[in-house]
């Protein structure tokens, strides 16, 4: 692991090919001709993922439960166990700090996402999700109406574009992505892709909303985190302000366990 933990410097080749993409991206899901194409996707993935749903068996029981908030910390501590554990991606010595770089680059994505929204906003450019929209489309929140009340399920959203869900997942994978590699690399990437299917299958975002909006935030999150120094110098700035915190919990018998906290 090099000591610096991304880039001290800049990157201006992949930062502007990241601008590049994003845009290019975007331009084509705006383009009238090419918006075409994106529509025609759109209705055919939605068409594909949520027709079995109208058999409300186990296919809809297993997306049913995907969709409920409560599982959407679940898949955020399972992300941060994949990211915490020793030795799967990092050494015990660079687990905190990856985690900090981590937090940088989504801080990142935040931000764009504050400033993206407000352009959606304005352009006109904001639509309702798959299931208000497809006529017959199958509403998970009305197969299971004692499951919404309980565990709130996400099937629909007035406003679905970009798609917040898919943009940190993406962020997630694009960011683990620079350390994995063989079967770890396709792990991140399959956890990526398996989480974000519950949003698409129960209409609650279009697959543009995922592959133009997610995709376009997530590439301005890399190139601003990850091919300048921020993430860099703000995860050394965090581990520097944490480490007497971190001492104090290291004496702890349970935490210290932990690489995040023991360092290593």
């Amino acid at each position: 692991m090099p000591t610096t933990f991304l880039n001290s410097q800049w990157r201006l080749r992949p930062l502007l090919l990241c601008h590049i993409g994003a845009v290019l991206l975007l331009a084509s899901w705006l383009w009238q001709p090419t918006r075409q194409l994106w529509d025609q996707l759109d209705l055919t993935l939605f068409a594909l993922l949520n027709e079995p749903v109208h058999a409300a068996g186990l296919w809809a029981q297993t997306w049913a439960i995907a969709s409920m908030r409560p599982v959407d910390l679940g898949v955020g501590l399972l992300m941060l166990a994949v990211m915490l554990k020793a030795d799967l991606l990092f050494s015990g010595a660079h687990v905190r700090r990856a985690l900090f770089a981590f937090l940088t680059v989504l801080l990142v994505l935040l931000l764009w996402r504050v400033g993206f929204a407000e352009l959606v906003k304005l352009m006109g450019w904001q639509r309702p999700s798959a299931s208000l929209v497809v006529e017959g489309s199958a509403r998970l929140t009305e197969l299971f109406p004692t499951w919404k009340e309980r565990w709130d399920m996400k099937d629909s959203a007035s406003r679905s574009f970009p798609g917040d869900h898919a943009s940190v997942l993406l962020i997630w994978a694009l960011f683990m992505s620079f350390f994995a590699r063989g079967w770890r690399l396709l792990l991140v990437w399959s956890m990526a892709v398996l989480f974000m299917l519950p949003r698409l299958v129960a209409g609650a975002h279009w697959a543009s909303d995922a592959l133009v909006g997610g995709v376009f935030l997530s590439l301005l999150a890399l190139a601003w985190g990850c091919y300048t120094h921020f993430a860099d110098k703000a995860s050394a700035w965090l581990e520097r302000c944490s480490a007497p915190l971190t001492r104090q919990l290291a004496r702890l018998p349970l935490l210290g366990r932990f690489s995040v906290i023991s360092g290593h």
